[in-house]
Parts: C-alpha cells; structure tokens; sequence
C-alpha cells in the first residue's frame, strides 16, 4: 500500500463530543488530548514519516478565557507528561505557529521538547500552535519585504523558505474530523495539492480502523499535482 510521506490532521468536534456526553467541553479537550496521543502511535506504526496536527489557531483566541487557559494548560501538561514516552520512541517535535504570545512557561516547555528531540530518527510530529494560514503567509511576505530582493528572485521556492513549517514537507493528506467540509486556515500554501478526506467522527471518536481506511483510499487516488 502507498504511504503518504506526511498528513496534516485537523482535531476538530472534542466540543461537540463532549457536549452529545452531557459533559462539559473542558473534558472534551482532555479526551482530544488522549486521542492525539493514540495517533501518534498509529502514524509510528504505519511508518508515516510527519505528521501535523492543528492544535491551537489564531482564532482560538476568540474563546472563553477560561477555555484558551485550559487549552494551553493541557498543551503543557501533555508535553511534560508525554516527553519521556516521546522521546524513547524516537519522535521529533516542531512547533509551527507564532509562540510568542503564549507564557514564558509554555514556550521553554515547547523549545525544550524541540532541542532535547532534535537529533531523535522520527516519526517527527508538527504542533500547529497559534497558526493561521493567512497569518502565516502575510508573515513571511513582511519578511520578504524587509530583505528587499529582486523582483526575479522571489520564486514559491523563495517565499516557502520563510513560511513557519520550515522544512516540514507538503502533506500528502489532510483529514478533518467532526463533519465539517472546510480547512479553516490549515496550510493553505503547503496543502494546495493535499489529498483532502472529512470524515464525520468527532475526535476523539476517531479510529484506528477509519484511520486506516483513509491511507488505503489514499493508496488508491490518482494523484496527478494539476497536471
């Protein structure tokens, strides 16, 4: 079967999920929480080299104060928990996004995971944290600017070099659980050619058995790259 090189993930429905529970949608991001970590596993076992998970937007900001605490509280209750576990299995960590607005506490956890991970043989796993598409490539476009090149030197091979995934390949697929049809700002330069699969399971409802239902269909496309 055809493995895709790299798949982007969009965690969507753990409020949903909770709320069809009677529960309140706090506990829905822990049971999203756990969920990542499942997947994680499933992307070692199916030796799919990169993996992005959208994890925290730039309109995440727009939510209850009490719920953007939680949401980053977990993110760093994760990573601390987890590290171990992580970096045994080899797993290589990436922030993609704009940290700077998180507490200093939360950015030396995600700079500490990165060093200590960085010489790890993979899978390596994104965090998209306080990302947005467009903030993304409005950013790099600014940076353009500040180095004032050629006109002909500014190329899709140029501005990708200052986008925020760095090197992280193009995804190959792109999944959105919980139903919802749109990618809502997820790598919207990087995904351009992504195979796109929605499936209406909420996060942390998603199985292995669709997981793996989506790489054999993957398998099966006919990507042609516009041509």
């Amino acid at each position: 079967m055809k493995i895709p090189n790299c798949v982007g993930i969009i965690m969507d429905g753990n409020r949903r999920w909770a709320k069809n529970k009677g529960m309140l949608a706090l506990k829905g991001h822990h049971a999203g929480g756990e969920k990542l970590k499942e997947v994680v596993r499933w992307v070692r076992d199916a030796d799919i080299k990169h993996v992005i998970f959208y994890a925290f937007s730039t309109e995440n900001w727009n939510r209850s104060e009490e719920e953007v605490s939680y949401l980053l509280n977990l993110i760093a209750e994760f990573l601390q928990k987890e590290f171990e576990n992580f970096h045994k299995e080899g797993g290589v960590l990436h922030c993609v996004g704009d940290i700077s607005r998180f507490s200093l506490v939360l950015q030396k956890i995600l700079k500490d995971v990165e060093e200590k991970t960085k010489d790890n043989s993979g899978p390596h796993i994104y965090l998209a944290l306080n990302y947005g598409g467009r903030q993304e490539i409005l950013s790099a476009v600014k940076k353009i600017v500040a180095e004032n090149p050629k006109q002909e030197d500014i190329t899709e091979e140029y501005l990708a070099k200052y986008l925020q995934t760095g090197d992280m390949p193009d995804p190959d697929i792109i999944i959105r659980t919980s139903g919802e049809m749109r990618l809502s700002g997820f790598l919207p330069w990087q995904g351009v050619y992504s195979e796109l699969f929605f499936t209406p399971a909420m996060w942390p409802d998603f199985s292995k058995e669709e997981f793996l239902k989506i790489l054999e269909e993957y398998g099966e496309r006919d990507r042609r790259h516009g041509k």
